[in-house]
């Protein structure tokens, strides 16, 4: 069972943010993607940190409002979208002929982060 995302306490929550690219990230996604918003929302520790394990068993291409990490390997090419990623799971993105994009430079081109599977 799910709740409801409350804007208020996400409001409240970004008020403890002192990097200035998060605060804006998560106003922008506040109206077009409040699941994003809300898992950003919340403290850095309790972010979702992904293995690359998990990310290969998503068919499509994949958003993480977390890190991604090393464990495991990719079997093909995937874009993975993601708040940060650690070195060792650069390089074996790179080597599956995959690509990572941070979710601020994504949201460049599509504001909305429409068309992404969102693994927590």
């Amino acid at each position: 069972m799910e709740f409801g995302i409350n804007k208020t306490k996400i409001e409240k929550r970004m008020k403890n943010k002192m990097e200035v690219s998060l605060v804006d990230t998560i106003i922008k996604l506040k109206k077009t993607n409040p699941v994003v918003a809300k898992e950003l929302a919340r403290p850095k520790r309790r972010w979702p940190a992904v293995n690359l394990k998990d990310v290969d068993m998503i068919k499509g291409d994949v958003l993480v409002a977390g890190k991604i990490l090393s464990a495991g390997d990719l079997s093909g090419a995937k874009k993975i979208v993601a708040w940060t990623a650690s070195e060792k799971a650069l390089d074996k993105i790179k080597n599956a002929k995959g690509t990572f994009v941070s979710i601020v430079d994504e949201m460049k081109k599509n504001p909305e982060l429409n068309g992404y599977d969102i693994l927590r």
